[in-house]
């Protein structure tokens, strides 16, 4: 028996864009942006809080928490901020990754190990399904991380603009 040609993929199995996205969706770290939104929340401000053992020292070098108490604060508090924002935008790639990959007409895949690149249009059934994926699974995480770093890039822009007040006021 011959399989139908819609039915067939060439692509091997750990490189097809939807079990790459669930794959995606259930590893530990990806799997936040899935989070309701106050758990998600949490897992950034954890990230945050841990952060500020790294940068609470180089800000208490830069200014003394004794005499510049409140400088101090915003100072390691921004360098917190910008470890979140690296992890969102690791989750931001690695999400925009697997989005760009469904909402493709042709995958891109490896054969082989020998990086002999092969490209395989998809029918129209496994196009459809990849956008109805794309569009009501992935789309609404990448609205979310967007979101969330834009808000976290206008927190850090008050954060740097009041300390740069406070600074010129002192």
């Amino acid at each position: 028996m011959s399989q139908s040609p819609t039915n067939f993929c060439p692509v091997p199995v750990e490189q097809q864009p939807i079990n790459e996205y669930q794959e995606l969706k259930e590893s530990w770290f990806f799997s936040w942006v899935t989070l309701s939104k106050w758990e998600f929340a949490r897992k950034l401000f954890w990230i945050w809080l841990w952060s500020l053992l790294i940068s609470s020292p180089i800000a208490a070098a830069s200014f003394p928490p004794q005499k510049m108490t409140l400088i101090f604060l915003i100072a390691s508090g921004l360098g917190s901020s910008l470890f979140v924002a690296f992890t969102l935008i690791r989750l931001y790639l690695g999400w925009a990754y697997i989005g760009d990959r469904l909402k493709k007409t042709k995958i891109v895949y490896e054969e082989s190990s020998w990086y002999d690149g092969q490209v395989w249009e998809k029918p129209v059934e496994f196009y459809y399904r990849d956008q109805l994926i794309f569009k009501h699974q992935v789309e609404p995480m990448i609205k979310r991380l967007q979101k969330t770093g834009v808000t976290l890039a206008s927190l850090m822009s008050i954060s740097f603009v009041s300390l740069l007040l406070i600074q010129n006021f002192t």
